[in-house]
């Protein structure tokens, strides 16, 4: 688990497209991987060669499954590993091996009688434990790839890249921390960029600002489209 909470201070100007603060620094895909290679190179020199992959949201692993049955949280209600000493905003990476290992045993799920989560989804993409893609706006900002349905435009609640509704009102992320990783440092534009500034972006200058981000999963035309359906 990589830690990835922004600093409270930090925040967007008010009224600006909310982008989820898993983007605010450098794509955490490279970071992670970097991380996994050097843990790989250290296993092999103290047993000897190994057969491994290295994964971080980049193929059909069920990373928080995983996760849970390793002891390194529970799947609260809104579908996110939660760690009761970390709360939920951290990436998961998983470095694969042909070795036996001991692991921790699952957690218990503290989520209780919490319906946070639930109660404050502006598209009702959640059920306990349960997420409907169709509806979650991080699906719609991101990895829909036509427009955005009709009946959904002008209530992704400001959202125009990903979301953080759910974590953001998780109660167990009362006891997260800002994240030491430098390469998470908030890119200055998205502590910057008013509302204005980003509808005047051209399309070579957004890719120049999002190369170095998760933000390149996007093209233009649909961050444009994103920016269109805000109210």
């Amino acid at each position: 688990l990589l830690n990835y909470c922004p600093p409270p201070e930090q925040s967007q100007p008010e009224g600006a497209p909310k982008i989820s603060t898993y983007a605010w620094g450098e794509d955490y895909h490279k970071v992670i991987k970097q991380k996994l290679y050097r843990v790989l190179e250290f296993i092999q020199e103290t047993v000897g060669e190994v057969n491994a992959r290295v994964f971080t949201d980049s193929a059909p692993v069920m990373d928080k499954a995983w996760a849970k049955r390793a002891g390194l949280g529970w799947v609260g209600k809104h579908t996110n590993l939660v760690h009761p000493k970390m709360g939920s905003w951290y990436f998961i990476g998983e470095l694969i091996l042909d070795l036996e290992l001991e692991y921790d045993a699952p957690m218990k799920d503290y989520c209780g009688t919490c319906t946070r989560c639930l109660d404050a989804c502006p598209t009702d993409a959640l059920e306990p434990y349960k997420i409907d893609p169709r509806r979650c706006i991080s699906y719609l900002t991101i990895e829909l790839r036509e427009g955005m349905p009709a009946e959904l435009r002008g209530a992704t609640d400001g959202w125009a890249y990903g979301c953080d509704i759910c974590q953001e009102v998780c109660p167990w992320n009362s006891f997260s921390t800002p994240a030491s990783e430098d390469n998470f440092k908030t890119f200055p534009h998205i502590l910057e960029f008013t509302r204005k500034d980003w509808e005047a972006v051209t399309e070579q200058q957004f890719k120049k600002l999002i190369k170095k981000s998760a933000m390149s999963r996007i093209k233009y035309v649909k961050w444009e489209d994103n920016l269109d359906q805000l109210e």
